[in-house]
């Protein structure tokens, strides 16, 4: 089956990754950063990150953004951390810096292509994804560290929140043509069978939803952890998805992560679910949702990271990275009927309030 055109949000989506090197990086800390140190290049996707780490042993990560990137969107986020920076100086997240001359973004031009480049912090540790069991205090962190970071970002607005994504599961029935390009028939099956149940029940009610400026990927490797002491969160990256939507999107995305492959998959999501109501509390039909929304989001990592592995199969091993994962949990979801998981949904919201 050949790939179709993407609508034009897609974009960043289908665009190849800057082409930069580390020397030409380490250039642009200095130039523009007034940074002088080391320069290594870090796995990414549409971004190219590089970490920079001087002489006094201070370490940052230089962004150079895909030539894709709206300058809008790019100051929309660069905003939106600066924002959260002041309603909630003490919330693990990353931080933006300024260049020599106050601006937190500088438009470059490498060999043709038109850049952007960004300085933000950089936190030694682990991704969570290399944790192999996190316990319930680490998943409670996770949810606490959320639960944060929406109240932060409550009341925050910028003409760059309003973009298209395909990631923003708002968009979600927009896979349906991709969905076919997922080979086996039965993981096809059972991608197409939560998309249209997304389509049936949650699509209708989003509208009614409380909405605003929302993280929209933490995923384990966007949260940083220490190694020998996981619990608490050291830091959460990457706001590169973010975008105005329903509020429980954000906590969708996160529990999507947190599921258990065997047995009751909510089991695991539990402690992440009932932190982050005991500090935003979930609304009565944002509880009724929220299995539907999370099914929806392993929807999108499926198919999104199978068309993408398609068009770049140079870089297939990290854009399939949550592929695998995501696959078990629709599966252990299949197991449960829908009624049951929302059951479970509504005990775990209670269980905080008692």
């Amino acid at each position: 089956m050949t790939l179709h055109t993407p609508p034009a949000f897609d974009a960043l989506l289908v665009a190849a990754p800057p082409k930069v090197s580390a020397e030409q990086a380490q250039a642009v800390a200095a130039q523009y950063f007034g940074l002088h140190g080391a320069c290594r290049l870090l796995t990414g996707e549409r971004d190219l990150n590089f970490q920079i780490t001087c002489a006094d042993g201070a370490q940052y990560l230089l962004k150079v953004s895909n030539a894709a990137e709206d300058p809008q969107v790019a100051d929309f986020q660069n905003q939106a951390l600066l924002h959260i920076q002041h309603c909630d100086p003490t919330l693990a997240v990353q931080r933006i810096y300024p260049n020599t001359s106050g601006s937190y973004q500088i438009p470059l031009m490498f060999d043709g292509q038109p850049l952007l480049v960004r300085l933000f912090s950089f936190v030694d540790g682990i991704c969570l994804h290399r944790v192999e069991h996190p316990d319930v205090a680490l998943r409670s962190s996770l949810g606490e560290h959320l639960a944060r970071l929406g109240l932060a970002l409550r009341g925050f607005f910028h003409p760059g929140a309003g973009h298209e994504l395909l990631w923003d599961l708002k968009h979600a029935s927009r896979l349906n043509d991709k969905i076919g390009l997922i080979q086996d028939p039965e993981e096809r099956q059972l991608a197409q069978h939560f998309l249209d149940n997304f389509e049936r029940h949650a699509q209708p009610h989003l509208k009614g939803l409380r909405a605003q400026v929302i993280h929209n990927d933490l995923n384990p490797h966007n949260v940083i952890v220490d190694a020998s002491q996981p619990h608490p969160v050291r830091n959460i990256l990457d706001f590169g998805d973010m975008v105005h939507a329903p509020l429980v999107n954000d906590l969708a995305v996160g529990a999507a992560y947190q599921l258990g492959s065997q047995g009751d998959p909510l089991e695991h999501a539990a402690p992440f679910i009932r932190a982050y109501h005991r500090i935003a509390p979930l609304e009565p039909l944002e509880q009724e949702l929220l299995v539907d929304l999370i099914a929806t989001r392993l929807v999108l990592t499926v198919t999104i990271t199978n068309w993408r592995a398609a068009l770049y199969p140079e870089n297939r091993t990290y854009i399939l990275r949550n592929a695998p994962s995501a696959w078990r949990g629709l599966k252990a979801l299949a197991d449960v009927p829908r009624e049951v998981a929302q059951q479970q949904i509504r005990r775990i919201c209670s269980e905080e309030t008692l």
